[in-house]
């Protein structure tokens, strides 16, 4: 319970740092996560009550850092007292993080909150156990003002849906909270809220959920749409208060209500006119959607310039125990509409998803790497990203592995570690967890070169080549634009590759995968 006496209190929102540097590390710094930004926006309307984010994987201007990482949170302590904390754990290889700065907390006296997706099953008593008092179950932003007001006494806490806490040592659940449907009603998010950030690039979102059930993921359920007028309202907000100009739109699938989608980006085209200003957006879309070139068009017209796609992999066995629905043999036409109608592709794969039952078949790692390159190279893939399978929390991909015996047990090889680029799982023959992890980086590695700074300035030497395109001065500028662009991100792969590597060496991961594998007692197929 908190003092009752103090006439404000302050809530803080932290988003824990990654446990080393990573693929995902230099975005982070340009860009922040909107779920828990979502729930701070909600807590801030409440009376008597100040709220701030500090998201550690973006500490920018005058943030107190740790000498270990992270912000410094006895200095934010100190300068600021929370009352309440509030932990993000939707990233499950910040979980030791989060736990680390929970127990900090905790020792303060100060009451301590989680939420995310990682929080199911038994991640709940670990939680629990972890320095957590609150674990919020489902999304939080009307359970963070209904807890708060229990927190002050005006409400029983047992009255409060979607949450779980000890009592007398034994977990209590209360009710589950049903997923929010009227989004129009919640405030706008409050970027301004995020201390000591940089932001360049604004997550935004119009649709929660996702109907495609893939075995690894953790979005599930019919998606929930908040109206086409609340993320305009969103965008031109950022712009004229921000002068935003990026935008991420953080739909798991772009367009899947589809006419109010292709309304969107009319009503999105119209006001960029208006104002006279351009915008720069990307979406995570189905490469399906290729077949639409109706919603295609209004995508370009709205300043929708790249496109996320999942392509997973280019082998049919695999697709198929993802729930894929879709055919090797489509992809590479489709991927070819998506660059006809001026699309810039960030293709997205899963290097050698586990076979399952009924679709079992078996295939060398160089073999895998070949087909993979292959396939990037013929569909002209901007920007690539290929992980490992990860076996997260709560999804069939876990429950299916388990029950195999096959996940290295996590006091071997720890959430940290589940960011999709380390083996966490015994994988199909002929294939080792050590072959697994040296693929990817073959494929990275072949993707992202060095030699790529010297293309950088050969394109530039050949800017003023574009007089040649004065007859269609758009069609040059792009075609010049996504070659420079594309060497200037490839280099910059390299570089991020070259440090994580370094990291990668001084972690000593290679002894706790022995390790791992010894618990498991695996044995080699005759």
């Amino acid at each position: 319970m908190l003092d009752l006496s103090k006439k404000r209190f302050r809530l803080r929102i932290v988003l824990p740092a990654y446990p080393t540097f990573n693929i995902y590390s230099r975005i982070a710094k340009a860009t922040t996560a909107l779920g828990p930004l979502c729930v701070a926006t909600a807590a801030n309307e409440m009376e008597n009550w100040d709220v701030e984010v500090i998201d550690e994987n973006n500490l920018h201007r005058y943030g107190p850092r740790s000498n270990s990482g992270g912000a410094d949170h006895e200095s934010l302590q100190n300068s600021r007292p929370a009352d309440v904390v509030g932990f993000y754990g939707g990233l499950t290889s910040t979980i030791p993080r989060l736990y680390e700065i929970a127990r900090f907390y905790k020792e303060k006296g100060v009451v301590t909150i989680a939420g995310g997706q990682h929080f199911v099953e038994d991640n709940v008593a670990k939680a629990l156990s972890c320095g957590i008092d609150y674990i919020v179950i489902g999304e939080g932003e009307e359970t963070i003002k209904e807890l708060l007001e229990a927190l002050q006494g005006r409400q029983d806490i047992n009255n409060v849906n979607g949450i779980a806490y000890l009592n007398d040592g034994k977990i209590v659940y209360t009710p589950q909270r049903a997923p929010l449907r009227d989004f129009d009603r919640l405030p706008l998010p409050d970027f301004s809220l995020v201390r000591y950030a940089r932001i360049k690039m604004y997550p935004v979102e119009r649709i929660r959920g996702c109907g495609m059930d893939c075995e690894f993921c953790t979005v599930k359920g019919k998606p929930r749409p908040a109206s086409p007028e609340r993320l305009l309202a969103c965008i031109s907000s950022l712009l004229e208060t921000k002068d935003a100009r990026h935008f991420f739109i953080v739909d798991d699938l772009f367009g899947q209500q589809r006419d109010e989608t292709i309304r969107f980006c009319n009503m999105l085209k119209n006001y960029q006119k208006d104002i006279g200003r351009r915008l720069d957006l990307g979406v995570q879309i189905r490469l399906d959607k290729a077949k639409d070139p109706e919603l295609l068009l209004a995508m370009r017209q709205a300043g929708i310039n790249t496109v996320a796609i999942g392509f997973e992999s280019p082998i049919e066995e695999e697709l198929k125990a993802m729930n894929k629905r879709i055919r090797p043999e489509d992809m590479l036409s489709l991927a070819k509409i998506f660059h006809k109608f001026g699309f810039l592709v960030h293709g997205m794969f899963i290097f050698a998803y586990p076979s399952k039952e009924g679709v079992n078949f078996e295939m060398s790692a160089k073999e895998r790497v070949k087909r993979l390159k292959s396939f990037i190279k013929k569909a002209k893939i901007d920007t690539i990203q290929v992980l490992l399978p990860v076996p997260l929390a709560g999804t069939e991909l876990r429950y299916r592995l388990q029950r195999q015996e096959r996940v290295y047990p996590i006091e071997d090889v720890g959430w940290e570690y589940y960011d999709g680029n380390f083996p966490l799982f015994e994988p199909d023959w002929p294939l080792t967890a050590e072959t697994m992890q040296a693929s990817i980086r073959k494929i990275m590695g072949k993707f992202y070169q060095f030699k790529y700074m010297f293309k950088i300035f050969i394109n530039i030497l050949f800017f003023p080549a574009l007089v040649f395109f004065l007859h269609n001065i758009k069609f040059g500028w792009r075609k010049w634009y996504r070659t420079w662009r594309n060497d200037l991100i490839r280099f910059g792969g390299w570089i991020t590759m070259k440090e994580w590597m370094r990291e990668f060496r001084k972690d000593g991961f290679s002894e706790k995968l022995q390790k791992a594998r010894g618990h498991l007692k695996i044995q080699e197929p005759a």
